[in-house]
């Protein structure tokens, strides 16, 4: 007992054994079951939560606006890309379009070739229609086939519903077709007349395309032998005599059949299958035997 008391007259060591028997009490305390909290708590809580709301909430809105900041960013570059998409979908559809579109007249030709080519066995080239000049007197094109490939003088060239024009002149690398826009028997420029049949009457009719109506814009078939079948609606080919122009080649339709004036021959209006418009593309026929 009286080392206890000389214990206690150590200041420190009794301020020591105070501090932990209040700690201890104050921790009982708090861990028992409570319906509120104590002054000095309440006191802690509120002051923590006024400097927390006091620093957190400017702190909040600005790490809000640089935020909102990247978000538009963020949206700006998003829009920017489908933009881009935009224009690319726009520019891909137009060339969706314009290769569909050459893709289908390209098909065409194919299947017209292949047609002819069966029936007849001729060589067919597409060529690309460079330039045309649809001045009086010269109704003539350029195809971008020329000596290089093959091309030679009077070649036949035709579109896919029937014959153009033959060849007239030849470069290594182009070529220039004369129209039969240009078809003038007494014309000595004019290409050479072509010896015509019809189709399924090639035994019984016969005539010569020689000339051009540019009012009409229709073909005159002449020396037309009497008692000739043809009859309008006749579809009209290249017979092939005479060798310059190969058999089969379509010419167009028969629209009227007149009679000459002393019976001897008749003459026929043919409406061209071409219809001389502004061709992208043609078609020059290669023959075994090609005249010069």
């Amino acid at each position: 007992m009286l080392k206890l008391f000389k214990m206690f007259n150590n200041k420190r060591l009794f301020i020591l054994l105070i501090t932990l028997v209040m700690f201890i009490v104050l921790m009982g305390f708090s861990l028992g079951p409570r319906k509120a909290l104590t002054w000095p708590e309440n006191f802690l809580r509120d002051t923590t939560g006024f400097v927390q709301n006091l620093f957190y909430k400017p702190a909040g809105y600005i790490a809000g606006f640089f935020e909102d900041i990247g978000n538009l960013k963020d949206l700006a570059q998003e829009n920017e890309r489908l933009k881009i998409l935009a224009a690319q979908y726009a520019r891909d559809k137009a060339q969706y379009n314009f290769i569909e579109s050459e893709n289908v007249r390209l098909e065409k030709l194919n299947k017209f070739t292949k047609a002819q080519e069966n029936m007849y066995k001729y060589e067919y080239h597409v060529a690309q229609v460079l330039g045309i000049t649809t001045e009086p007197g010269n109704s003539t094109l350029v195809i971008n086939l020329g000596s290089k490939d093959g091309v030679k003088l009077n070649m036949s060239v035709i579109s896919d519903k029937g014959l153009v024009g033959v060849v007239s002149q030849v470069s290594n690398f182009t070529s220039t077709v004369k129209l039969m826009t240009m078809m003038d028997v007494n014309d000595p420029n004019s290409q050479p007349a072509i010896a015509a049949t019809a189709i399924e009457k090639v035994n019984s009719t016969f005539g010569m395309i020689e000339r051009y109506d540019p009012e009409t814009k229709k073909l005159i078939m002449n020396r037309i032998p009497p008692g000739d079948p043809i009859k309008p609606g006749d579809e009209i080919i290249s017979s092939g005599i005479g060798g310059l122009y190969p058999r089969g080649l379509v010419i167009g339709k028969v629209d009227s059949v007149d009679v000459g004036e002393f019976g001897l021959t008749s003459s026929a209006v043919i409406t061209p299958a071409a219809e001389f418009e502004d061709w992208k593309e043609l078609i020059v026929v290669y023959t075994e035997e090609r005249v010069e």
